[in-house]
C-alpha cells in the first residue's frame, strides 16, 4: 500500500510505546500470511536487528527462524553474539571482500554515488566504440551534461540527482563499486530465502537512506507484492527509538556497542540533573562504543564523520590486524588506502576520510 512523505513523518513522531505496538501489529501480519516456520529474522546482531528480535522472540513469544550473514570483514564480536541466541542459521558468502574490492571495485562515498561512477566509467570506455546508452544517464549525472530547461522556459537547471562533484572520480585509476553489499550480504540471504522458502523480516529504517524511505512509500512495512516479501516492521522507527527500547527495556546488546547512555551533551543539559523518563519526549541516547556495526571496511558514508567518531580510526584501536587490510586490499594495483588518499586530495578538508 502506497503511503506519503507525510505519513512517514507522521509515524516517526510517535512515541515509542505506539511504534512497538504498531511494530508487533505487522509481525503479526506477516506470521499469520506465511506461519511461524514460513518467515525468519535478519538477524545481523547489530543493536536495530537485536531490538527486532526481542520484540518477535520475547515480547511476542514466537520462536521465529533466524540467518545471520557470516561477513568476515565485520566486527568478530557480532558472530559471537548472534551465537548466543537459539535457533539461528549462520549462513557464508561466496566471495571475500578482498575479491569484491579486486573484481568490481571499493565502497566509497556512497552506493548511489558509487554505482554512477562506475556505470560512468564504464560509458567513457565504451564511447569509442559509439557510447552505451545503458550507463549514459549516469555518466551525464557525474560529468554535470544532465541539465534540462525548468518549467519549460530558457533558463537551465541542475537535476537534484547530478553528481557533478564526484567527476575527479572518472581519473582514478581504480574503480569504485556498489556491489560489496549485494554480493556479500543480500546474495546469501537471497539463497537462504530460496532454499528454505522463509520470507525475510529485517530491521530496515526507512530514515536510513533514501531508496529505503521510497520503497516504505511504494510498499509500506509488510512488502507483500515484491518479488521476495520482505517485512519491514521497524521502518517508522529511528535510531533514538533503538537506543531508547534498548535502554529502558535493558536488553542485552553486541558488547562493540559498549553502553547505551542518555546523552546529556546532545540534550544541552548537566550530567547527573534528575531525568524523568516516564515525562520526557525528548531524551537523547547513544552509545559508549561503536555506534555502527556494518562492515568494518566499508567507507560509504565515512567522508561525513568527524575525527571523534571516525571508523577507521577506532578500527585502528580495537581491531589492528583488521585494519591493516587496508594496505593489503587492491583494486587494479591500487591499494584500498592509496584509494582513500588519493580520493581525500580531492575532498575539502572538512570531507576528508580519517585514516
Amino acid at each position: 500500500m502506497a503511503h506519503t512523505i507525510e505519513e512517514l513523518r507522521e509515524f516517526q513522531s510517535y512515541p515509542l510505546q505506539l511504534k512497538i505496538d504498531l511494530t508487533i501489529s505487522r509481525i503479526r501480519a506477516w506470521i499469520k500470511e506465511y506461519g511461524e516456520q514460513g518467515c525468519y529474522i535478519s538477524f545481523s546482531g547489530g543493536k536495530d536487528s537485536t531490538v527486532l528480535m526481542d520484540i518477535v522472540r520475547n515480547r511476542m513469544g514466537y520462536n521465529v527462524p533466524a540467518m545471520f550473514v557470516n561477513v568476515p570483514t565485520q566486527f568478530p564480536e557480532l558472530k559471537q553474539f548472534a551465537m548466543t541466541w537459539d535457533n539461528v542459521d549462520i549462513v557464508n558468502p561466496k566471495m571475500s571482500f578482498m575479491q569484491v574490492c579486486d573484481k568490481y571495485g571499493f565502497p566509497l562515498i556512497s552506493k548511489e554515488t558509487a554505482q554512477t561512477v562506475s556505470e560512468a566509467k564504464k560509458y567513457v570506455r565504451s564511447v569509442k566504440e559509439g557510447g552505451n546508452p545503458k550507463y549514459e544517464q549516469s555518466y551525464r549525472k557525474i560529468s554535470g551534461t544532465g541539465e534540462y530547461k525548468k518549467n519549460g522556459d530558457s533558463k537551465l537547471d541542475r537535476s537534484k540527482y547530478t553528481q557533478v562533484k564526484w567527476e575527479f572520480f572518472l581519473d582514478s585509476e581504480f574503480e569504485i563499486s556498489n556491489k560489496c553489499c549485494n554480493v556479500m550480504k543480500k546474495n546469501p540471504a537471497h539463497t537462504y530465502s530460496k532454499i528454505t522458502g522463509r520470507k525475510p523480516i529485517t530491521a530496515q529504517m526507512a530514515d536510513e537512506s533514501r531508496l529505503r524511505t521510497q520503497k516504505w512509500l511504494q510498499h509500506g512495512c509488510n512488502a507483500f507484492d515484491m518479488k521476495i516479501p520482505t517485512s519491514n516492521p521497524m521502518s517508522f522507527w529511528t535510531e533514538q527509538d533503538v537506543l531508547a527500547y534498548i535502554y529502558q527495556y535493558k536488553i542485552p546488546i553486541c558488547s562493540v556497542y559498549g553502553d547505551v547512555i542518555i546523552d546529556y551533551d546532545a540534550m544541552g543539559e548537566l550530567e547527573g540533573q534528575v531525568v524523568f523518563d516516564d515525562f520526557r519526549q525528548d531524551i537523547k541516547y547513544k552509545t559508549t562504543g561503536c555506534n555502527r556495526t556494518g562492515c568494518c571496511l566499508c567507507a560509504f558514508g565515512s567522508h561525513l564523520e568527524s575525527k571523534e567518531d571516525a571508523r577507521f580510526l577506532m578500527l585502528k584501536q580495537t581491531h589492528p590486524k583488521m585494519y591493516n587490510l587496508l594496505d593489503i586490499i587492491k583494486n587494479n594495483g591500487v591499494t584500498y588506502r592509496e584509494a582513500i588518499e588519493w580520493t581525500n586530495e580531492h575532498l575539502r578538508d572538512s570531507q576528508k576520510i580519517p585514516l
